[in-house]
């Protein structure tokens, strides 16, 4: 899931710890009562804990129950969660990257969290089936624009403030090809090469992409999705796009950092990572073009709550607790977390304003985006509950190839939509 469990560098690494177990779950030593004294939750991050931790205390204070923050490596996160329900020794709440036909069975019904009409969680992002909702995400993930800002005022350009008064893509690469002209800089734009900014581009641009059908298998996308595409091609052309990043590796965020670049699509992950690390030039995040308002959005993590007999009741109080608007207000403002809970105004622990007006920038970039600005992962949720589970995306090797030169368009969405339907497991 492009976006998940990406950790950011902005917290210092010593800001917070979390005690890391040698037993997986904490139901075996209770009484059986169900009246538990001790959870534990797992997550996996590099920085984003601190509100975790936060909360931890906040809720043994009032609930006099021990949560025990489980840290857990990247690096095999899913197959440990995999062991430990075979060992019938899963954490009793955790944030996943992804459900998992193995343990899903094992989850608890989150209803009544989700619900919640005080929380005000969007209902178009939690994990619903058969009116069970089994996981609701921590925080999201959204694609969207940077700008060099200092050429952008060098040049005497202006950028749209209000995303909903935004540019169209041709008014933007106007504009870009203004600026590049006017401060000798060497491209327009740089692009991430991701099928899941791909997606971005085409909801941009009128088109619904690779959608999921009734029977669960990709179809043939509409006419705004070729043309999308088509317009992709042309602007790698080593004037407005590098051809290299798209065909040969190129990195866009190198790229974008070296100042020769008048703007870069990417995501809101960048922000702390060009708030410490562009020092040569201003930046900016800049409105999406359009002309529709759509972006991609993922989830940073999926919250759910095991069936662990004694432990049960507790893990669905934390989590009740977690999303409690006041306390869900708290977590994301430590974390730096692009909220699920709708209305909420945050104040981030950034210094850099630049990163300040970007989070506040991709707050109202997701309360108007196009509702398709999620089905990708949609898409993903919906084929594991129908009990598939999707392979590799070859929609990056297909542009790729259709980029330089060595298939025409049809040719490339052909083969992206038998790619995917043959991935799936």
């Amino acid at each position: 899931m492009s976006g998940s469990l990406r950790r950011w560098r902005w917290l210092a690494a010593g800001m917070a710890t979390a005690a890391v177990l040698t037993a997986c779950g904490s139901g075996s030593g209770d009484s059986g009562s169900g009246d538990a004294k001790k959870i534990t939750f797992w997550l996996s991050t590099a920085a984003q804990i601190q509100g975790y931790t936060d909360l931890a205390k906040e809720f043994q204070a009032k609930e006099g129950i021990t949560v025990e923050v489980v840290n857990q490596p990247y690096d095999g996160y899913q197959d440990k969660l995999r062991q430990s329900a075979q060992a019938n020794s899963l954490p009793d709440v955790a944030s996943v990257p992804s459900l998992d036909a193995l343990w899903i069975n094992q989850l608890q019904d989150l209803s009544a969290t989700a619900n919640n009409e005080t929380n005000k969680i969007r209902k178009d992002l939690i994990t619903e089936q058969d009116g069970k909702v089994l996981a609701i995400p921590s925080d999201l993930t959204a694609a969207g624009l940077f700008i060099n800002k200092t050429l952008f005022t060098k040049a005497g350009v202006a950028v749209p403030a209000d995303p909903s008064q935004t540019w169209t893509w041709d008014e933007f690469l106007a504009a870009a090809t203004k600026v590049r002209t006017a401060t000798g800089a060497k491209y327009d734009l740089v692009y991430d090469n991701s099928a899941a900014r791909i997606r971005a581009f085409i909801y941009n641009n009128g088109g619904k992409g690779f959608q999921l059908g009734a029977d669960n298998k990709y179809q043939t996308p509409d006419a705004a999705t070729v043309a999308a595409l088509t317009k992709f091609k042309a602007m790698n052309d080593d004037k407005v796009m590098p051809k290299s990043v798209w065909t040969s590796g190129g990195d866009p965020n190198a790229l974008f950092k070296s100042g020769q670049v008048v703007a870069y699509f990417s995501g809101v992950w960048q922000v702390p990572d060009f708030a410490e690390g562009i020092t040569n030039f201003d930046w900016a995040s800049a409105p999406t073009p359009g002309p529709v308002h759509a972006t991609d959005i993922n989830l940073g993590g999926k919250v759910v709550a095991f069936t662990n007999k004694d432990t049960a009741a507790a893990a669905k109080k934390w989590v009740d607790f977690l999303f409690q608007r006041d306390n869900y207000t708290k977590l994301a403002q430590a974390n730096g977390y692009l909220p699920v809970e709708s209305g909420l105004t945050l104040t981030y622990p950034f210094k850099s304003k630049a990163a300040q007006d970007a989070f506040a920038l991709y707050a109202k970039e997701i309360e108007l985006a196009d509702p398709i600005s999620s089905s990708g992962q949609a898409a993903g949720t919906k084929l594991l509950l129908a009990g598939k589970e999707a392979g590799e995306d070859p929609t990056k090797g297909e542009l790729a190839k259709f980029v330089n030169g060595e298939q025409d368009v049809q040719k490339t969405v052909d083969n992206i939509v038998n790619g995917l339907n043959a991935s799936l497991g």
